[in-house]
């Protein structure tokens, strides 16, 4: 039997107030991370992926969850006692956001805030949590953390607070760490350093790990199964080597479609999808992606899909944890498009 997962979030609705009443950034998410695991929420800026980590570790400010379930370790995290949810933080799931710089504190050093971290969860003295946190920012790669743990916020580069915030996230060891874009202002040498070190403390430490991007390249590299949100819906999801092989949404290879390649001219222009993601208020009738996609048909500007379990054609057997969000895969649907085939409703 499989284990339990670690993280099991189930239909998650998340709403923010407007003057003109609540919209909806996330709409019915759900998935699930095992122990270990790296699971990839990647789409477009708008698509709903940050606000779902924020959701799950209870940190919406405005917002709030008005319906769904997040459970951690079986343990249900919506409507927590807040001092609970202070407690998982930091000792059971921890967070590297997506601008150190706005996250860390510009009046402490960093070795003051990745001690605060330890004692606001261990019982241990400020000596020792000094000595864990020089230890740290070595595992991390920070050079001479004897004296780096002395400096400020400002002291150090980009690549060198994102270091800062892993080192922040692993000091109570978690079972599971959401990095929110953590390379998104990083040069690409730097992206690939914080890329292998995450990879790194995976292995060292069996941490889960749940990727909030948008680079399908980094989902490729980083992550065991990918999740893929539009509008505030997932469209997506499976195994990375299946999706990314045999896209079954539109919305998927057309994220895909818009890598460049070695192989794209110099001259050409930049791959994009056309169109920009609607937001929470001006979501559209029927699939949310319909005015964008090169395969609608009329039946998706009416009726908004549900999430189909997919047959792959080209392995003549139904991927294990493959569903798309698409009326293409319906059986009445014109064969036309990208994953047209065989299917059965989840649940």
């Amino acid at each position: 039997m499989p284990s339990p997962p670690l993280l099991d979030v189930n239909d998650l609705h998340v709403r923010f107030p407007t003057p003109n009443g609540h919209v909806y950034a996330v709409a019915g998410v759900s998935f699930t991370v095992s122990p270990g695991e790296t699971v990839a929420v990647v789409g477009e800026s708008g698509s709903g992926k940050s606000v779902s980590s924020l959701a799950v570790m209870g940190l919406l400010g405005g917002g709030d969850i008005s319906a769904g379930s997040v459970r951690l370790r079986g343990e249900e995290l919506v409507g927590a006692d807040p001092e609970r949810l202070r407690r998982l933080r930091g000792s059971e799931i921890a967070m590297i956001f997506q601008n150190p710089m706005s996250s860390l504190d510009p009046l402490f050093t960093v070795g003051d805030q990745i001690i605060e971290a330890m004692r606001a969860h261990r019982r241990v003295s400020r000596r020792a949590a000094r000595a864990r946190a020089v230890e740290l920012l070595r595992e991390v790669g920070l050079p001479d953390p004897e004296r780096r743990i002395r400096a400020y916020p400002h002291e150090l580069s980009g690549g060198q607070q994102q270091r800062v915030m892993i080192a922040i996230a692993l000091a109570c060891e978690p079972s599971m760490i959401i990095a929110d874009e953590p390379t998104t202002a990083l040069d690409v040498t730097v992206e690939a350093q914080i890329l292998d070190l995450l990879r790194r403390t995976q292995r060292d430490h069996g941490t889960a790990l749940l990727l909030i991007t948008h680079d399908m390249a980094v989902v490729a590299e980083m992550a065991d199964r990918v999740v893929v949100m539009y509008a505030g819906r997932v469209v997506e999801h499976g195994p990375v080597a299946d999706v990314l092989r045999s896209p079954s949404n539109p919305y998927t290879q057309a994220l895909i479609d818009s890598i460049p390649t070695p192989a794209t001219p110099r001259d050409a222009p930049m791959p994009a999808i056309g169109g920009n993601v609607p937001t929470p208020a001006e979501a559209p009738p029927g699939c949310r992606f319909h005015p964008r996609c090169p395969s609608a048909f009329d039946r998706c500007s009416r009726a908004e899909p549900p999430l189909l379990d997919v047959a792959l054609l080209d392995v003549g057997d139904v991927g294990v944890g493959r569903a798309s969000r698409c009326w293409l895969h319906d059986e009445t649907a014109p064969s036309r498009g990208v994953g047209a085939g065989e299917v059965h409703r989840v649940g």
